[in-house]
């Protein structure tokens, strides 16, 4: 018969080393925050926003400037017309690139639905293949380390490169997430090749889980989702670009249109959240990345191949499981379900997900729909049959969640 309280006392008392340094990095970044508060003056009058075109929204343009100064950047957008990771990215290579031009991937290729942004797959109209963007990739090596001879030489080679594509995070694939400073290798690389190609970083699920951001290590732009780790668990919905200035203007345009940019933007009274989520983003990150450790110790405790392993150190806050088949991601999926606040009693199913080649199942009982800050599980149905987890407002929680899981996988 399963202990799993007592399984559950060796697994936490395993990881304290590993929890005391997510708080060592989150007390770090938290300063960091609190700083770029105190040195922009936030005051109450910046949470009202404004309505129609948005101009002079101050409290809008203001939190532009924050993220800007927190990740070491010249300029940011941060804004909640961003419909969702996938859309703020796309903005991003939009502006970035020209017709004629070949963005070149140098992670592989990106995760599902970005690859239908850019033409790999599918035939949408307004994909970068249809606006006459060129595409090209490279696979990491066996290692999971970048192809760092292999990218100079192919940029050498490659005249119509314009934009490198880094992703950090892994995805649906089984690839190591990047460390900032293995990016920052990738960034000189590029950099010293061809100085003029922009180096744009999926930044999605990584934020605040190091130090620093893939801007401070030369990164020309880094992008990511509001209703992941910078939104805090409050942001309603949002995205934002960072980086330099350049970029980020061409960015905006493309957001809204040629010669408005950033000047419209209504906010509705969302002000406060964004800042408030923002406020505790490196708090809430801890968070979840204590729960994505925990999940690692107590699955390898069951039999279970994960990665990372517990012991391994952290780049996003992304935790995969090799569940063997699919009854076993059904059962996970329904006890993480369970272990919600919200919709605790769905039955979660494989649907057919747009942008994704298979089925996926997901259960996420969030206050925010699709936010991967609160704890929630997703699975491509197909071998190996690995669930992807994330998230965890508060330890307690996700701890009680992974639990659930646990219990309904030894039903």
């Amino acid at each position: 018969m399963l202990n799993l309280d007592a399984l559950t006392q060796k697994v936490e008392e395993s990881l304290a080393s590993q929890f005391a340094e997510i708080d060592r990095i989150s007390h770090v970044n938290s300063q960091k925050v609190l700083a770029a508060f105190q040195k922009f003056r936030v005051s109450d009058t910046m949470f009202a926003g404004t309505t129609g075109y948005g101009y002079d929204d101050v409290g809008r343009d203001t939190l532009d400037k924050i993220y800007a100064e927190v990740f070491e950047a010249e300029d940011a957008l941060v804004r909640l017309q961003f419909v969702n990771g996938t859309h703020t990215i796309a903005c991003a290579l939009f502006g970035a690139l020209r017709p004629g031009e070949t963005l070149f991937s140098v992670t592989g290729a990106p995760y599902d639905t970005l690859q239908s942004t850019i033409g790999i797959t599918g035939n949408y109209l307004g994909s970068l293949r249809d606006f006459g963007v060129n595409y090209r990739q490279i696979e990491l090596l066996p290692n999971g380390e970048a192809d760092l001879k292999g990218i100079v030489e192919t940029i050498k080679e490659d005249k119509t490169i314009s934009t490198v594509l880094i992703q950090r995070s892994r995805g649906y694939s089984t690839r190591a997430a990047l460390s900032v400073a293995k990016i920052g290798e990738i960034c000189r690389a590029v950099h010293e090749a061809r100085e003029d190609i922009c180096v744009i970083v999926d930044n999605c699920y990584g934020e605040f889980v190091e130090e620093h951001e893939p801007t401070a290590f030369g990164a020309d732009l880094i992008v990511g989702s509001l209703i992941k780790n910078p939104g805090g668990g409050l942001a309603p919905t949002g995205g934002y670009i960072a980086g330099k200035s350049e970029y980020v203007e061409r960015a905006a345009m493309r957001l809204t249109a040629p010669g408005i940019g950033r000047e419209c933007g209504s906010t509705m009274g969302q002000n406060r959240l964004l800042y408030q989520g923002f406020f505790g983003a490196p708090h809430v990150t801890a968070q979840a990345v204590k729960t994505a450790v925990f999940c690692a110790g107590l699955f390898t405790e069951l039999g279970y191949k994960v990665s990372p392993r517990a012991d391994e150190k952290r780049y996003d806050i992304i935790q995969t499981i090799e569940l063997e088949n699919e009854g076993n991601v059904r059962k996970f999926c329904r006890g993480i379900q369970m272990g919600a606040p919200v919709d605790s009693f769905v039955t979660p199913e494989p649907w057919d997900m747009p942008g994704y080649d298979c089925q996926v199942i997901m259960a996420a009982g969030a206050f925010i729909q699709g936010a991967t800050t609160e704890l929630s599980a997703d699975a491509p149905m197909r071998e190996p049959y690995l669930v992807y987890l994330q998230g965890g407002l508060t330890y307690e929680t996700g701890r009680a969640g992974i639990l659930l899981a646990a219990k309904c996988m030894n039903e």
